[in-house]
This record gives C-alpha cells, sequence and structure tokens, in this order.
C-alpha cells in the first residue's frame, strides 16, 4: 500500500495513483491503523484499476451524499464529506479489508493482528480463544494466508457438527471395507490438509477417546487411517479454536491435558464485540460492503445509525452485528443510507419463568403472540435444560442422564442456549 511521497504526513511506502492530496487528512489519519505488512502489500489508492490478483484499489471522493460502493471484483469508490471523518475513516478501514481480511480499528484488535502476524511465520499450533461470533475462523484463515502454508489447503472441521461415530474416519480417514458402509477408502481432512492449515473448531467438544488419538497425530506427524495398519506421515499445522475455558474442561475431567499443554503452544484471546467498540463502525461498514452491493441498495451508514450500534451490548457478537445490518439494508429499501429507524437488535430468549410466563423479549413485550413454533420449542427445552441443571447442582454428566441424551448432545445444545442470551438470562434472573 503506498502513498505520494508529496504528502508528508503520509507514509512514502504507500502508493497513490492519481490520489487528489485533498485527502490527506482522511489517509493521514487511518493509514497508521492499517499499516501492517499484508495491508502495504495489496492496497492502492487513486483512479487506475489494482494491479494483481487479491489487491484492492480504493477511489476516493468528496461529496456531501457519502457512500461505500464495489465498483469492480477488485475495486472500491469510498464518497465522503470531509467534515466528518470519523465514518469515513471506518469505511476506509472496511475497504481495506474486503475480501475476507480482519477488519480492526480498535487498539485490542490491531495489537491481536500484530501479534498473529508474528505467529505466522512459525509453525506452533495456535489456539483460539473467545466467545461464540467474535470472529475466530477469520483470524484463523488470517494467520494462514501470512503464513508459508499460505498457497496450501486451509480446511476448516467443526467437532460439535460432526457425528460422533464418523468423526475418527473423517479426521484420520479409514481403508476400504473398514467399517459396513465403507465402500470406498478415504483419505481424511488430515491428510487433505497436508502442507496447509487444521482448523478444528469448537475443540473443547471432541471426545476424550479421541483427543489421545489427535494428541499422537500432533506428537508424531503421523496419521493411522481405521482399518490401516501403517500411520501415514503429515505436514499440518493445527490452529484449534473454543468459546469454552479449556483449563476448567481439564479440572471437570472432559479435556485431556497433555492435549491442552500441545495446543496451548501461543493462545490468543479475540475479546468479546463490546469489549472493543472501535471495530464496530469498521465491522459495520465492512458488511455493508458485503450485502449492499447491488445498485439500488443503501451504501452508507448514518451518524445516529453507527451511535446506537457503538451502544449495543451485543450478546451475539459479530454474528449478530452482521444479522443487525443485514435487517438494516432491507428495512432501508432502495433509500442511500441506512438510518437510526432501520437498526433492529436481536431479541434474546428470556428463560421460561417458574410461574409458566411465556418468553417475552427484551424490546417487544408483545412479540411472544407472534413466536413461530421453533421459537416455543427452543424456549420449552432450555426451561427444561436449566431446570434439569438447576436440580443436578451444575453436574452435566447428571443432567444429560436424566434428560435422556448424550453429554455431547447436552453441551451442543448449552452452546446454543448462550449464543441466544438465555443463559446470560438465566444468571440475571438467579441474582434478582
Amino acid at each position: 500500500m503506498t502513498i505520494p511521497a508529496r504528502t508528508g504526513a503520509i507514509p512514502p511506502e504507500v502508493e497513490s495513483a492519481g490520489q487528489d492530496a485533498g485527502h490527506d487528512a482522511l489517509i493521514g489519519a487511518t493509514v497508521p491503523l492499517m499499516g501492517r505488512r499484508w495491508q502495504r502489500e495489496r492496497i492502492m489508492f487513486g483512479d487506475g484499476a489494482a494491479r494483481g490478483p487479491g489487491m484492492i484499489g480504493i477511489g476516493l471522493t468528496h461529496t456531501d451524499a457519502p457512500a461505500l460502493t464495489l465498483t469492480g471484483p477488485n475495486r472500491i469508490n469510498l464518497a465522503y464529506d470531509p467534515a466528518a471523518l470519523a465514518p469515513a475513516r471506518a469505511a476506509l478501514l472496511a475497504a481495506s479489508a474486503h475480501g475476507g481480511w480482519p477488519i480492526a480499528g480498535d487498539a485490542q484488535s490491531m495489537a491481536l493482528l500484530t501479534l498473529a502476524e508474528r505467529i505466522s511465520a512459525s509453525d506452533i499450533p495456535v489456539l483460539l480463544e473467545g466467545p461464540t461470533g467474535t470472529g475466530k475462523e477469520v483470524l484463523a484463515r488470517f494467520v494462514h494466508h501470512l503464513s508459508p502454508r499460505g498457497t496450501g489447503p486451509f480446511v476448516a472441521v467443526n467437532c460439535a457438527a460432526m457425528p460422533e461415530a464418523m468423526l475418527e474416519a473423517l479426521l484420520f480417514g479409514h481403508k476400504k471395507g473398514a467399517f459396513t458402509g465403507a465402500a470406498d477408502a478415504a483419505e481424511g481432512l488430515f491428510r487433505a490438509a497436508d502442507k496447509g492449515t487444521l482448523l478444528l473448531d469448537e475443540i473443547g467438544e471432541l471426545p476424550l477417546a479421541l483427543q489421545s488419538k489427535l494428541l499422537r497425530a500432533l506428537q508424531e506427524g503421523e496419521v493411522l487411517p481405521l482399518g490401516a495398519t501403517r500411520p501415514i506421515k503429515v505436514d499440518v499445522r493445527i490452529i484449534a479454536c473454543t468459546n469454552r475455558h479449556l483449563a476448567a474442561e481439564v479440572e471437570a475431567g472432559r479435556f485431556r491435558e497433555d492435549l491442552l499443554y500441545r495446543l496451548n503452544v501461543f493462545p490468543l484471546r479475540i475479546p468479546a464485540l463490546r469489549d472493543r467498540p472501535g471495530d464496530i463502525a469498521p465491522l459495520a461498514f465492512g458488511m455493508l460492503l458485503r450485502h449492499a452491493s447491488a445498485p439500488g441498495q443503501p451504501g452508507w451508514i448514518d451518524a445516529a445509525a453507527l451511535a446506537l450500534l457503538e451502544t449495543h451490548a451485543w450478546p451475539g457478537n459479530v454474528r449478530e452485528l452482521e444479522n443487525v445490518i443485514r435487517r438494516a439494508i432491507l428495512l432501508a429499501g432502495e433509500g442511500p443510507t441506512i438510518m437510526a429507524e432501520h437498526i433492529m437488535f436481536d431479541t434474546a430468549v428470556r428463560a421460561v419463568s417458574d410461574g409458566g410466563a411465556s418468553p417475552v423479549t427484551d424490546t417487544a413485550p408483545s412479540a411472544a403472540a407472534a413466536r413461530t413454533l421453533s421459537d416455543v420449542a427452543f424456549a420449552s427445552e432450555s426451561q427444561a435444560i436449566l431446570g434439569a441443571l438447576a436440580s443436578h447442582d451444575g453436574n452435566r454428566s447428571a443432567t444429560a442422564r436424566s434428560l435422556g441424551i448424550s453429554e455431547r448432545t447436552l453441551r451442543y445444545r448449552l452452546a446454543s442456549m448462550r449464543a441466544n442470551g438465555v443463559m446470560a438470562a438465566a444468571a440475571a434472573g438467579g441474582r434478582a
């Protein structure tokens, strides 16, 4: 990323192709936030097209009707009001990250990306921790793309979504006839990620029996497919993600301590969105650019709407923010700008009270009558799980047995309840 040498306040390594110097205030205030190596190599300001694959050309113009528009596969135009630089900076940060790169404007996030960039040069395992919906997979892809393995495969697997009976074969592969239904051999995800990166999402959901086999694969650099007698060498970097505190899982006997030490060579913790407010506006513009690129859709977010977004608690983190922006795009219709009245936040389901009252939402008490059958089923299931947990003093094994489900299924249900705000609402109710 380079800018003309004549603009003395701007780093000389950033280039501009015919860009007017009247944008120095915006560029000079924003480039220090995005001056890392991975951005310098792919961003060009000015009127010309980006010069290579993966590069982004950003054109800047002054206007009293601001808009952020995608004008080509690798071309973005930012028209902004020079008297309102704060939203313009957020929009420029979003434009600079277009193409699946991390969007960051908060000091915490920028420090995290700087550290992740340094880690990417090594081959050590990385453990990404943080609440659901904070962007752990985006950070994992970032580490992969900047690493020497960046041209190799990136394979992501959600350990919680895999059928437990098939998980070993999916990870390590199997020989033909190794089990009923194995009509053909399969290489498995470890071998599919050879010379690249394997992302193990929700690693805390991996069954204990498989944790020992994963540990051996990491220690020896080899996998033993089901039905095979000889191990196969693999060269894979592991990035593991979890929204749980694995040390506590070790204490509870649900996670192997030796596997934790093997994965936890360099932990990176992604804060909840509410703890990095500087990311909210850039992320909102990034989602606007992603979901409203067609003609006739809004191209800007009003300052009042941004203020609403920045004061929200975001229990659903970045995933909830994306929902809100997509909803706002629909509500804005053909209007050029998302206004405050277009912002509608997700409504978390509250735990059903002991008296049997229907769950209600935080912002629309009358919405209970319009709930779908799936909402009712989710609320009833949540009430049953919370009640069983309380009656067994939080013991998950006993709770799962009493409900007639596996402990793995219970963990999945609890994760879904946390993502929908049920656990937080229950905790608040307990304190009341």
